[in-house]
């Protein structure tokens, strides 16, 4: 004769389900960090049964069906076939007078508040894990956990790259080709950058130690800004007659260069 299924006692524990919630958070407060609460719906134990989902708080009673093995066997041919007892579905147990809160379930949904820790140098998609946080679990079983699912709002002019930054800076022509002293903006506040006679557009400069937190380490990525030069669109007669004058004394070799730069340029003036 062949034994067909097992024999092991079933048991009503069930570990909670995990949560998922996102949460959406400024491009500042991903690099800074933040302290926040949100409210999640989970699944509690009730407090009128203490979990147990009897009215009389004791717990489920042996099912009289399967005797609390939670399988019935049957014999076909050669087979001894064990199936789920249908009475109690595999439990092994039934609940004959159900809590009248949680109708034996043992828990109930509820809102419920969790302060959130959200460290500084995080990127969208980052997950923090709180264990323990999500669904409670079933007559006496272990917590689900729940996961904060961070999601970064772009930021106007800033671009991120791993831990440094990006953006466009625009300037003159006067002062590209005569050199000047510009105020950049940067996420601590206004700092002031240098940039030499003869810059060119799409030419790069870097300020150290103003770009993101490397996430629960020292240190910080750097901001790099890129020059644009930007072309006045309006010009006087006297402004057209100078720069007549120092096109005469001034040549440029016309040779292509690549696309890249130019489509920023056109997305950031658009």
């Amino acid at each position: 004769m062949f034994n067909i299924g097992g024999n092991r006692r079933p048991s009503r524990v069930q570990k909670g389900r995990d949560i998922r919630h996102d949460l959406t958070i400024e491009f500042e407060e991903a690099v800074f960090g933040k302290e926040t609460k949100v409210t999640v719906r989970r699944m509690e134990a009730c407090k009128d049964c203490r979990g147990a989902g009897t009215a009389t708080g004791r717990g489920p009673s042996t099912c009289p069906h399967c005797q609390g093995r939670g399988q019935v066997r049957y014999q076909q041919g050669f087979f001894s076939i064990a199936r789920a007892c249908s009475a109690c579905g595999g439990a092994g147990t039934v609940i004959s007078d159900p809590c009248h809160t949680c109708r034996g379930e043992g828990r109930i949904e509820r809102q419920h508040e969790i302060s959130v820790s959200i460290p500084a140098g995080v990127e969208d998609g980052t997950r923090i894990r709180y264990q323990g946080e999500g669904d409670a679990g079933r007559f006496g079983g272990p917590g689900g956990d729940l996961y904060i699912v961070l999601r970064v709002r772009p930021h106007k002019f800033f671009e991120r790259e791993g831990n440094d930054l990006h953006c466009l800076i625009p300037v003159s022509f006067p002062q590209a080709a005569l050199g000047a002293e510009i105020n950049l903006t940067t996420l601590d506040g206004d700092a002031k950058i240098r940039i030499p006679e003869g810059t060119q557009s799409g030419q790069e400069f870097r300020v150290r130690g103003k770009g993101v937190p490397h996430l629960n380490e020292y240190g910080r990525g750097d901001l790099i800004a890129q020059i644009i030069v930007r072309t006045p669109g309006k010009l006087n007669k006297a402004q057209k007659e100078l720069l007549r004058q120092l096109g005469e004394t001034v040549t440029v070799e016309n040779t292509p260069t690549a696309r890249g730069i130019l489509e920023k340029v056109k997305e950031m003036f658009s």
